[in-house]
């Protein structure tokens, strides 16, 4: 299953890339709503209290929400900054180096823990809910090191999905500093994505479960469901930089509701499908929107 949503995730950057240059207007305000997007989501999943709108108003207008500390806040600006230095460093010859990881995670703590920022941990941790402890801080920086050249060389010649969702996790698995690891690992998964062509995979808040579950998989030698995930956040992207240039085909994506009462088959099938990446499918807010001629290519493809 996982197979297919790479097939098209490729046939779709190809169709971006046909497009371009991408015309200026729309591609800046594209940019701008998926940087609020990332920063609210990437932000929610560590806890972050501001809501989608709330974190608009702060990046936009530079306003204060009322009830909300100030650490929010900074997180936040913090992590828009952040995406702007990964947007400034995602050049096609772009190699990763562990300078950026550093600058990176400085610019995510900024004003919040700057004796941390930047730097490995120099002690032990352990993850609250996580099945695994994180290795010894003596052996950080030697597996930094590794993870780095790994994403860089692709020894494996895994597909470019594959490979960052892997880096995202064995970074996650590392943990190399004491807070901000989760924003870090995306904004440096993203970086890998951005300098290869794609738009950032943005992870939705109301996935959280499942991204937790799925890493905890993935520390068990079970990948599937986690590059699953990461996958249909890429797509998702994709199909909102196709949409924003009119080139979704002319295929109206509609509710999962909405096509089960013209398809012979319940939404909560369609739901299933839309999950495992069987059909072409995103998600807007909680609802998983689809085309009727996905399922009926995946139907096609069955009796094949």
């Amino acid at each position: 299953m996982t197979q297919k949503i790479l097939e098209r995730i490729e046939i779709k950057k190809r169709q971006l890339g046909k497009l371009r240059p991408l015309p200026q207007a729309a591609l800046k305000r594209l940019k701008s709503d998926l940087a609020i997007e990332w920063t609210y989501n990437s932000n929610a999943i560590e806890g972050n209290t501001l809501t989608l709108q709330e974190t608009r108003l702060v990046l936009e207008q530079g306003i204060t929400i009322k009830g909300k500390n100030l650490r929010e806040h900074f997180e936040a600006k913090n992590h828009e900054k952040a995406i702007y230095y990964v947007e400034e460093l995602a050049k096609p010859k772009y190699s990763l180096k562990e300078e950026d990881v550093f600058r990176i995670h400085s610019l995510v703590l900024e004003n919040i823990e700057s004796e941390f920022a930047g730097k490995y941990r120099n002690g032990q941790v352990r993850i609250l809910g996580a099945n695994f402890i994180p290795p010894n801080n003596l052996k950080v920086s030697g597996l930094m090191k590794d993870l780095v050249d790994y994403a860089n060389e692709n020894p494996d010649k895994l597909d470019h999905v594959e490979l960052v969702a892997r880096f995202h996790h064995q970074f996650v698995w590392i943990h190399p500093f004491f807070d901000g690891n989760g924003r870090t690992a995306r904004l440096l998964m993203n970086l890998l994505l951005m300098k290869s062509g794609y738009p950032p995979a943005i992870i939705l808040k109301n996935n959280r479960k499942q991204y937790y579950r799925s890493l905890n998989l993935a520390n068990k030698g079970d990948y599937k469901s986690f590059i699953l995930l990461i996958a249909q956040a890429l797509e998702r992207s994709l199909d909102l930089y196709l949409e924003s240039c009119g080139a979704l085909g002319g295929d109206e994506y509609v509710a999962l509701s909405t096509l089960a009462k013209k398809l012979p088959y319940s939404q909560e099938y369609l739901s299933l499908l839309a999950r495992q990446g069987k059909i072409d499918a995103h998600k807007k807010s909680r609802n998983w929107l689809a085309t009727e001629k996905s399922v009926a290519d995946y139907l096609n493809s069955l009796k094949k």
